[in-house]
């Protein structure tokens, strides 16, 4: 079995959703494109791919696993985190796409 990778940024980004007032669970080690985090804000569940914006833009593009898992889930809320300053700004995409 192969061991799930983590980006370097994944800690980080927990550390400030959870200052945030974010519930997260990690789902990185589900594999197969799941998404690496799932988030509550505010009553709702969140599904959060985490990319390093740190690497290059190739570097940060969806796997073909993730490609597959996010086409085939396309009706759940699902959002990609690249720094931890993204957060405010996802978070506030959030309620508008959820009006809350």
């Amino acid at each position: 079995m192969r061991r799930a990778k983590v980006d370097a940024n994944q800690a980080r980004i927990v550390g400030a959703l959870r200052q945030a007032g974010c519930r997260v669970q990690h789902l990185h080690t589900i594999g197969r494109g799941c998404p690496d985090l799932l988030v509550l804000h505010r009553g709702l569940l969140i599904l959060v791919e985490v990319k390093d914006g740190d690497k290059s833009p190739s570097a940060q593009r969806l796997t073909p696993d993730e490609m597959q898992w996010h086409t085939e889930w396309q009706e759940a809320p699902l959002y990609i985190l690249r720094r931890v300053e993204d957060i405010p700004a996802m978070l506030e995409q959030v309620q508008k796409d959820w009006q809350l």
